[in-house]
């Protein structure tokens, strides 16, 4: 059940105290929720997030399913996490609650009163509702923030001003713990639904991630979230898995079927034409990490496009194989085993 906006139409110009009445919520911070309402009123200030190195706006490409605006949550120190106001954000569908958005404009003539600008009304995105990226924090320190990824309810305003501005060069950055935070929280979602509702694809990708993450650290290796943005875009490409020490980028599914198989396929050929240009003092690797062998045609798929594979073995450990492209696309492709029989570590 959602509240209607007490007359508030998108575009208008309002002050919390005309905001406040209405839908709910107190005070001056970014987020507030408004249990008496059923609200939670999300206030962007793009002044404050450049002091921290991030702006939020309007995505400039919509996606099949259409806009999106990006929100970075609350908390000036240190990473952010899913408490307090972050939390409602998060959880406001399952609490039956409306997200509002405003933008701050400026201020009353002669006065310091803040002003915003009513976007409408918004609900996280069901697909993916955040994202964790790396920014500065007040201290100057490099830290993880919360990304809301917010598609607007009819009707809604959407200006030239709010929308992100493409990003004039690829340029990637490297996160340790964020892919692991994701997961984690992924996780504690599902715990808290029913048996039934629980995405068993999603939930066995990311039991995955973690295993083979925890066997990389544990050799050694240096592997985390890789950060891509893309040249001439303000999209974003995140990476849970990317090797740091040889320069690999995995990508992991929830099933070894045809359709896991092909979304893994169209990502890791978005990283291959972004990073290629990237320096690395090795070449670049794209690896599909699946929690069985794929049928020998799926096999023969990433192997033409040159994108290699490590799938988990009967022994519970990982086995590999290198994908190796020949010059003529109509030739048959194959696999070469890296390892097998012998799993690369349990």
């Amino acid at each position: 059940m959602t509240t209607p906006t007490s007359g508030f139409q998108p575009g208008d110009i309002l002050t919390r105290s005309q905001i406040h009445p209405a839908l709910g919520g107190s005070g001056y911070a970014g987020i507030c929720p408004a249990k008496e309402k059923r609200n939670v009123l999300i206030f962007s200030d793009r002044k404050i997030g450049e002091r921290y190195g991030y702006r939020d706006g309007w995505l400039a490409e919509n996606d099949e399913l259409g806009p999106i605006f990006t929100y970075t949550g609350a908390g000036k120190r240190g990473n952010q996490t899913f408490e307090g106001g972050n939390s409602s954000i998060l959880e406001h569908a399952e609490k039956g609650r409306t997200l509002h958005l405003f933008i701050a404009v400026g201020k009353v003539p002669g006065s310091d009163t803040r002003t915003h600008k009513y976007i409408g009304k918004f609900k996280v995105d069901e697909r993916k509702p955040f994202e964790i990226r790396e920014a500065k924090d007040e201290l100057g320190q490099d830290r993880n923030v919360i990304v809301f990824r917010l598609r607007p309810m009819d009707p809604y305003i959407r200006e030239a001003f709010d929308t992100l501005q493409p990003a004039p060069e690829s340029l990637s950055r490297f996160n340790r713990t964020a892919g692991r935070f994701t997961r984690a929280t992924r996780r504690q979602r599902r715990e808290r639904q029913h048996q039934s509702d629980v995405d068993q694809v999603g939930a066995t990708r990311d039991d995955l991630a973690d295993t083979f993450e925890e066997g990389k650290i544990a050799a050694g290796e240096t592997i985390g979230q890789l950060e891509l943005s893309m040249r001439n875009s303000t999209t974003q490409l995140l990476f849970d898995l990317y090797n740091k020490t040889n320069n690999t980028v995995y990508e992991p599914t929830g099933s070894a079927a045809s359709e896991s198989i092909t979304q893994a396929l169209a990502q890791l050929l978005l990283a291959r034409r972004y990073l290629s240009s990237l320096a690395h003092d090795q070449p670049l690797h794209l690896m599909v990490l699946t929690p069985a062998l794929p049928h020998e045609d799926l096999r023969d798929l990433l192997a033409e496009h040159g994108i290699g594979l490590v799938y988990r073995n009967a022994g519970g450990g990982f086995s590999e194989f290198e994908g190796i492209a020949t010059a003529s696309s109509s030739a048959p492709q194959s696999f070469r085993c890296l390892d097998c029989p012998v799993p690369t570590y349990r």
